[in-house]
């Protein structure tokens, strides 16, 4: 994180944990307005990746699952990256400015993520590189996120995944219950900006994006979860994450034959856990009756709602999903309620 920005952002009444902002001082009231107002969000704990070079495009879309000629100033898109068994290693957003692919992940799987692609460089004519500090980025959401954010800059982009450049900014929309955007630039630019939008808009801390990302089916893969999951498991085709028709890439055919010739046996799911204790990524799930040697699933995310409650995302064995009581842990472990996405998941099993 960029010095200036971190005291910026300390200046607003930021707390910092692990290098991401914790909250700005109030975490109960912060999980209280997640959807009942307009909130910004410092995403500092995302990394990203540059990929810059004559043969950048190519290189890229020879790794990740989803097709990367269709990114471009206008459009951003979600996608993976797979070990040779079709397992993501990694999943983000992919944006381009200028000449410039940027890969937003969790900051934790930012140097493993940047080795294993320079693995496969060879001869390429391609740099990829830790651009943390190249480009600022922070969430904005909210009822009036569209109303507000459209007086600043005249317009907005109006789909989801797409986008819009703004003076030095770029500016995404992303899935939501409400309105709501990313935003990356410099650091001029985007001080101005937050300190316009933060007339209105209460500033939250790192956890409640997170929850808005489990509530918008949104699946972030971290370190306890790396190859846990084809993309499939995690919805990733549902969310317009993978293209099965672009051609060739590490892990593609065991993600093509699971999509053609397979049966899907573990889907995606969003569930409450009624617990005052964190449930963590990797964590397992519990049904009594369930066939699956491995537990009937595990814990993609998970975070705190404001009763108390934690609303997650999981990977469960769909027969158990949809037939069973289940549980964290074991037989003895809290209990787990099954809650809808916002997209269908029953036409693809």
């Amino acid at each position: 994180m960029k010095p200036e920005w971190k005291d910026f952002l300390i200046d607003a009444g930021a707390e910092f944990s692990n290098a991401a902002v914790a909250s700005f001082g109030n975490p109960e009231q912060e999980r209280q307005i997640a959807h009942s107002g307009e909130i910004l969000c410092d995403l500092s704990h995302y990394g990203l990746i540059a990929a810059y070079g004559d043969d950048a495009e190519n290189f890229l879309q020879g790794q990740f699952t989803n097709d990367i000629n269709r990114v471009d100033a206008t459009h951003s898109q979600l996608s993976s990256f797979c070990s040779p068994k079709g397992r993501m290693l990694a999943n983000f957003r992919v944006f381009k400015r200028d000449e410039t692919w940027y890969l937003a992940l969790p900051y934790e799987l930012l140097e493993t993520t940047l080795a294993r692609l320079r693995m496969f460089v060879m001869r390429a004519r391609v740099t990829l590189e830790d651009a943390d500090d190249a480009l600022l980025r922070f969430g904005f959401s909210g009822p009036k996120a569209e109303e507000q954010l459209k007086a600043i800059t005249g317009s907005l982009p109006e789909e989801t995944d797409t986008a819009i450049q703004h003076e030095d900014t770029t500016i995404i929309r992303v899935a939501g219950m409400e309105p709501r955007f990313e935003i990356y630039g410099l650091l001029a630019s985007m001080s101005r900006l937050w300190q316009s939008l933060d007339v209105d808009a209460a500033p939250v801390g790192a956890n409640i994006w997170e929850l808005l990302n489990i509530q918008a089916g949104i699946p972030v893969i971290v370190t306890q979860t790396i190859e846990a999951f084809v993309p499939q498991m995690a919805n990733m085709e549902l969310i317009n994450g993978v293209d099965f028709k672009k051609g060739c890439y590490t892990g593609q055919e065991i993600v093509a034959r699971m999509h053609y010739l397979g049966k899907l046996k573990r889907r995606m799911y969003r569930i409450n856990i009624d617990t005052n204790q964190q449930p963590v990524a990797g964590d397992r799930l519990f049904a009594k009756e369930s066939k699956g040697g491995s537990g009937t699933g595990t814990i993609v995310s998970a975070q705190q709602q404001a009763d108390g409650s934690y609303d997650a995302l999981a990977v469960i064995q769909i027969t158990d999903a949809e037939n069973q009581p289940l549980r964290l842990h074991d037989a003895n472990g809290p209990e787990i309620e099954v809650l809808d996405l916002p997209y269908s998941i029953k036409e693809k099993n």
